[in-house]
């Protein structure tokens, strides 16, 4: 026993194990499996895994996951499964630390989101997909989702917790009423003699979603805007599964994860998908991929057995407190409870971009906030210009846009009516 004043010497390999054991828990290892059965060739993934990014003292690893659902072609989801993550770090500000990128996501997400469809659509192509998109960061997952494929996370504690919206008309009143607004109908395919048929669709166009990219045929109120969702993993890890509506209309989020407990990511992506085409057959194409999430060396083992079915979903979430990341990550964190650090699903830019903002530097004064080009000195206008808040009242106020920006934001808010010239390139 050591008297008072006396300190226990500790050698420096003992010292330098014990640092490197801490830097591995910070830097979980992801393994992921994906598995998928075509009936119309217009589901595609995204994968890229160990992506570098250099910081100020050393670099820093990120992983990004994709599923891109296509409908009336496939020519969306290819456009977007090639561009997307680029126009996504195209409205991250450079020389950002590491907590100060990951608080940047969200925004950057929305950005290149919109980017990307505005871009699609200057090509006059009339197909358009989901996107479920996901970007993991140490124990931080962060989705970006419009459409109807959705990601769920299994917390290697058991609990399930929905990652990304729905954005399908029938289960989705908020979004019928922002497409009525702004001059959209909603109703349900006419058969003749009064009789209506299928799933609730916006017409002009007749598509069932009220997000997308791409769908230039439809009124632009069905805008590329992603739902956006960051949670914080315990350090026990997690699965996500990333799936197409292929999947979704056939499994329940607890049917998917219980049919592949015990197995391998690789394994239960196929699992996943032969359980949810086994009972009726493919009718459409079924994708799915599955991402294990765990500390070094320590595959997630079977959750416990669940005591009451359902009582374990976003209850759950704790929020972020006021305390900066650097304070979170020095506090103990519950190992059973995932914690939520952002979560916003408005369609509204003005919302999204707002430039009340953790990254100080997240908007440029003469940078465009979408496409990140070049504004001249006055020709940039601000992203509440016409709002009716009055704190957005001084045209001073940013982020701005250019004007081929501004005519797609005023597109989406039904300030312009459909079938309107289109874009202008910059």
């Amino acid at each position: 026993m050591l008297s008072k004043g006396e300190h226990q010497t500790v050698p420096l390999s003992v010292l330098l194990k014990r640092e490197l054991a801490n830097e591995k828990i910070e830097r979980p290892e992801i393994s992921h499996g994906q598995a998928s059965q075509s009936k119309k060739g217009e589901d595609f993934t995204f994968v890229k895994t160990e992506c570098q990014r250099v910081l100020g003292d050393g670099v820093a690893t990120y992983s990004v996951f994709g599923l891109f659902d296509g409908h009336n072609g496939s020519a969306a989801a290819i456009y977007a499964k090639e561009n997307l993550l680029q126009n996504v770090l195209s409205a991250i500000p450079p020389d950002l630390s590491r907590d100060e990128w990951v608080a940047a996501l969200p925004r950057a997400l929305v950005a290149g989101f919109v980017k990307t469809d505005k871009d699609f659509q200057e090509r006059a192509k009339t197909s358009g997909t989901t996107v479920t998109f996901v970007i993991i960061e140490g124990w931080v997952v962060t989705v970006a989702s419009v459409g109807d494929s959705r990601c769920i996370l299994e917390s290697a504690e058991g609990g399930i917790y929905y990652l990304s919206a729905d954005h399908r008309l029938d289960c989705n009143e908020e979004e019928r009423e922002r497409i009525t607004a702004c001059g959209g109908e909603v109703g349900r395919l006419n058969a003749g003699g009064g009789t209506e048929i299928g799933p609730l669709r916006c017409w002009p166009g007749g598509l069932c979603l009220s997000r997308s990219i791409g769908d230039m045929d439809v009124g632009e109120y069905i805008v590329p805007v992603p739902y956006v969702k960051q949670v914080k993993l315990s350090a026990a890890g997690g699965r996500l599964v990333i799936a197409s509506d292929g999947v979704w209309d056939a499994l329940s989020a607890e049917m998917a994860v219980e049919c592949c407990h015990g197995m391998p990511a690789d394994a239960s992506a196929s699992q996943i998908v032969k359980e949810a085409v086994q009972p009726k057959g493919i009718r459409d194409d079924t994708t799915c991929i599955v991402l294990d999430v765990h500390p070094p060396e320590k595959p997630i083992p079977p959750p416990p057995p669940k005591k009451s079915g359902k009582g374990v979903f976003k209850s759950m979430f704790r929020k972020r407190t006021s305390a900066s990341s650097s304070d979170i990550q020095k506090d103990f964190c519950e190992p059973d409870v995932v914690e939520e650090l952002f979560e916003e699903g408005s369609a509204s830019l003005s919302d999204r971009l707002d430039a009340k903002y953790p990254v100080c530097n997240m908007f440029k004064l003469f940078i465009c906030a979408i496409c990140q080009v070049e504004i001249k000195p006055g020709q940039g206008v601000s992203i509440h210009a016409g709002s009716s808040k009055t704190r957005y009242s001084r045209p001073w106020d940013g982020p701005f846009l250019c004007s081929s920006c501004q005519e797609k934001k005023d597109a989406m808010e039904g300030k312009r009516p459909f079938g309107d010239a289109r874009y202008n390139s910059e």
